[in-house]
């Protein structure tokens, strides 16, 4: 069983919730739990044009105030929503009742505007499950890239790469990539500067903070390889030269996956007691309502739950 948030109530994720569950064989439909408003998703079923009975889909019915809301348009009420739909689907994630946690976007002005205090999904997940932090792995047919830290500045991204966190990303990447059936994952670690660092001319970091954790890591008995210089690491992978590879900050990883993978690139959150994938995009508030919206990365988050629900239970 899987479980699918609805997002913000504004947004379109309830749009592309109902379209990728009209799509499900009878089978597929029957292990699938959606954590949302069921009034939200009968509008959304009318915007669409799916025809599809809801009464045929589990669904954690949570009302949103004075909904279904207005599509596009911000409001606190949808913030506290989509936070409850996490809240209650992390539940169901503990108690052995779903396998994976499928997100759908939410917006973080309208989180914060209802008094949850976090920089998206991750930090939710962390603080919901008692963790002090998580990982973010995007993953894409022929490029999965996992990062060191993630939404920083620049500058502190820098600090954050410490041998224990670079080494702990390995680690966590190396076991998922298992987990999904990789005997021995070949994982490539990109530098920090360019070119590494070019024997110091460019900075010390990849020789003070990223190589020794790549050897502690093949002390383990891990097959990691770095630091690489990142200008032709992602090309290398994207040809199937390592399975993984370790981003240093945010934009390193984000900008080559969104450029070969955008509509179908899946974020997963590592680290956590429970499993998570989610789409690679935003509410869209400019388009919710409008039947229009793209449900691909949608079907992809759900298939890569799948997979990862079938690795848990065996």
């Amino acid at each position: 069983m899987i479980g699918i948030t609805m997002g913000d109530p504004a947004g379109v994720g309830p749009e592309i919730i109902v379209k990728a569950v009209a799509e499900m064989a009878p089978d597929q439909r029957a292990e699938t739990r959606v954590f949302g408003c069921r009034r939200t998703l009968e509008a959304a079923r009318e915007a669409v044009g799916a025809e599809i009975d809801l009464d045929t889909v589990q669904v954690t019915d949570l009302p949103v105030e004075g909904g279904p809301l207005p599509w596009g348009k911000e409001d606190a009420r949808g913030g506290d929503a989509a936070f409850r739909y996490v809240e209650a689907a992390v539940a169901a994630a503990l108690a052995g009742e779903i396998g994976c946690i499928v997100t759908a976007p939410l917006n973080k002005a309208t989180l914060n505007a209802a008094g949850h205090h976090y920089d998206g999904h991750t930090g939710m997940l962390a603080a919901l499950t008692g963790q002090k932090g998580a990982f973010m792995l995007l993953a894409s047919d022929r490029l999965k890239v996992i990062h060191v830290s993630t939404h920083v500045a620049l500058k502190d991204a820098i600090d954050r790469a410490t041998p224990d966190r670079v080494l702990a990303t390995i680690r966590t990447g190396d076991a998922h990539l298992k987990e999904l059936g990789y005997d021995a994952p070949r994982i490539a670690v990109a530098g920090i500067n360019p070119h590494c660092g070019e024997g110091g001319l460019f900075g010390s970091e990849d020789d003070i903070q990223v190589a020794p954790a790549v050897a502690l890591a093949r002390d383990e008995g891990i097959d990691a390889h770095g630091p690489i210089s990142a200008d032709t690491l992602f090309h290398r992978a994207y040809n199937g030269a390592f399975d993984l590879i370790v981003a240093q900050y945010h934009d390193q990883g984000h900008i080559p996956v969104k450029l070969v993978a955008f509509d179908t690139g899946v974020n997963v959150t590592l680290g956590l007691p429970i499993a998570r994938t989610s789409v690679d995009h935003g509410t869209a508030f400019d388009i919710a309502g409008q039947g229009i919206a793209n449900h691909e990365n949608m079907n992809h988050a759900i298939a890569y739950a799948r997979k990862l629900a079938a690795g848990r239970g065996q």
